[in-house]
């Protein structure tokens, strides 16, 4: 049977030879067979394989050495190795009656969970994930967000510098490895968030440039050219990255993306990439009967992203909340360098009191910069949220990233640098807060072990260019070189690996039954699993050192202090939903906390 036709995009090229060898049957001291593609419309180029079957395949351009395909589907071999074909409809996918994320409700208002494939087991792989799915379950969360699984160079590495958006990197499983571990979550009631990458592709085994006019000096970003959006020959790229997207919903059953830093996406044109994005995958989500969700990291601290496109948004889901992490980093540790100053208060962005007022606007206003001076930019930055028109969950709210773990110095988390009862009191503020809520791996048990920055680049120079650059930014900030992770080294990555034996130890155990108990809170009172944000508010005492969210009848009483104290509240408090320390004792003066410590309380 006749095969379908290989095609790619190459509008400069004089002649395309695809190079092939068939997978089972090729002889490697015979080499791969040429053909000559033929020139279609548009500037593709296309060619039928004779036969079904795997192949391996590359692309000579005017006669020079072979490339990979923009749109590979696997990379066995690496990023510089031939592409392999891959046919999505071979998998018999067991979801028939998936109907999306909580049963069609969709991302909005879920907790998510965000993990990196290859630390959340020691073997780095989809199939061995599989495996601790149940955990998850038991954990209460509904959306596994899997850091990028594009093909990067080397082995190990976060997925942020892959250069072959449309495979899935070899070392996790490849193509149907991730087909299978999508259909798993769906079995389990879980739905699948893919984080994907279209602001710039990695150092190293990115030929796109070969190909066409993929990038564009019309625009910069920090990794150089922009991805070409609204310059000459933009069409077919932004088809390149749209039809990405829609492959991850079509073939893959995946329910929603996490769009990587689109304040890179630099798009002049109308309508902006991200519209045009949103509106094509809401017209899919319709064909397939499912929701399918768009999930922002911007940093313009803008509602822009998450205004529909009808209303001249660009009608993404939702967007990551950066502002509700560094205020309750800074309440809780009382870091201020770097772009933690301003959370710490008493600067021309708040000048109206210290870190735990701020921590109370971003609860109620989502943002701290909203129209305000920034003073690590150097400017106004973001603009106010209309919280009568957004819901808060639209903003994404968490205590811990990839971003904000493994960009310190050495990859420690929160749990290094607080006390138990401290995460406890950051965890049941975002956890029961009106935003959709993200937990990072290993964050609910108290994970002893660090998530560092590694990568495993096979060019010695870029190894080194890594290694240096890594530890020339830390130098920078006072730390000794030595202190930082090589990035290179394996057993950086290894010791980033979680333990699986301490969830049930002691020491972690009671922060994982906290954390169950604070999201069996978030499902089961309604005022709390509302996204309104007119109807939170928030007392505080910034001297005292308490603070207390309430949501409708649901109260998060916390004491910020390390000193037992009363913090004062005159509700008819009728139960005790969850504690992190002692039952909490309430009389007529207020909630009894020891130092450190959170009680949520319903009244009425």
């Amino acid at each position: 049977m006749t095969a379908d036709p290989i095609r790619v995009w190459a509008p400069s090229a004089r002649s395309v030879d695809i190079l092939v060898s068939p997978v089972a049957e090729g002889d490697a001291d015979s080499g791969p067979d040429r053909h000559a593609m033929e020139s279609v419309d548009g500037g593709w180029w296309s060619w039928t394989p004779p036969s079904d079957g795997s192949l391996d395949y590359a692309f000579s351009l005017d006669g020079g050495d072979p490339r990979p395909d923009p749109r590979s589907a696997w990379q066995p071999n690496g990023v510089h190795g031939p592409s392999r074909t891959f046919d999505p409809a071979a998998h018999a996918w067991a979801d028939e009656g998936w109907r999306g994320t909580r049963e069609g409700r969709g991302v909005l208002g879920a907790v998510v969970y965000e993990l990196h494939l290859g630390t959340f087991t020691p073997e780095g792989t989809l199939d061995a994930a599989i495996g601790h799915l149940r955990h998850l379950v038991e954990l209460g969360v509904d959306v596994v967000e899997v850091m990028p699984v594009s093909a990067f160079g080397g082995t190990h590495g976060w997925g942020y510098d892959g250069v072959a958006p449309y495979a899935v990197h070899h070392a996790y499983g490849g193509p149907a490895a991730f087909q299978r571990f999508v259909d798993a979550c769906h079995a389990q009631g879980l739905g699948v968030c893919l984080d994907v990458v279209y602001n710039h592709l990695g150092p190293t085994g990115n030929y796109l440039a070969d190909f066409g006019p993929y990038f564009t000096d019309t625009h910069t970003t920090p990794w150089g050219p922009a991805v070409n959006l609204d310059a000459e020959g933009s069409h077919e790229v932004r088809r390149w990255v749209v039809d990405n997207a829609l492959r991850w919903f079509r073939d893959f059953h995946v329910d929603a993306l996490r769009l990587d830093a689109v304040h890179e996406l630099r798009d002049g044109s109308e309508p902006h990439v991200l519209a045009q994005l949103s509106d094509e995958t809401a017209s899919l989500a319709e064909e397939l009967g499912r929701p399918l969700d768009l999930i922002a990291e911007s940093d313009l601290n803008d509602a822009i992203m998450v205004t529909p496109t009808a209303e001249g948004g660009r009608g993404m889901t939702a967007q990551w909340d950066d502002d509700v992490h560094h205020a309750l980093h800074v309440a809780l540790t009382h870091e201020s360098q770097g772009y933690y100053a301003d959370f710490a208060g008493g600067t021309e962005a708040w000048p109206h009191g210290g870190p735990v007022s701020v921590l109370a606007k971003t609860l109620t206003d989502a943002f701290l910069h909203d129209g305000r001076y920034s003073t690590f930019r150097g400017t106004v930055w973001g603009a106010k949220v209309d919280t009568a028109a957004r819901s808060g969950h639209q903003f994404l709210a968490y205590l811990q990233t990839h971003d904000q773990v493994g960009n310190r110095a050495t990859g420690d988390r929160i749990s290094d640098q607080v006390s138990p009862g401290q995460q406890a009191v950051g965890a049941a503020l975002y956890l029961l807060s009106p935003f959709t809520v993200m937990v990072f791996m290993g964050e609910e048990w108290r994970a002893s072990t660090p998530f560092a920055f590694f990568t495993s680049f096979e060019e010695e120079w870029l190894a080194d260019a890594v290694r240096s650059g890594r530890r020339g930014e830390f130098a920078a900030h006072g730390w000794d070189e030595a202190d930082v992770p090589d990035p290179q080294d394996p057993a950086t990555r290894d010791q980033s690996v979680l333990d699986w034996s301490e969830p049930t130890a002691p020491g972690h155990i009671e922060m994982l039954h906290f954390y169950r108990e604070l999201i069996r809170v978030r499902r089961t009172q309604p005022d709390v699993a509302s996204g309104d944000l007119r109807a939170t508010s928030v007392a505080y005492d910034e001297g005292d050192g308490w603070i207390i969210l309430s949501r409708g009848s649901v109260h998060v009483v916390c004491n910020l202090a390390s000193r037992s104290q009363v913090v004062p509240f005159d509700g008819d408090v009728r139960h005790v939903l969850a504690s992190w320390g002692r039952p909490p004792i309430v009389d007529e003066r207020g909630v009894w906390l020891d130092g450190h410590d959170v009680a949520v309380v319903r009244t009425g």
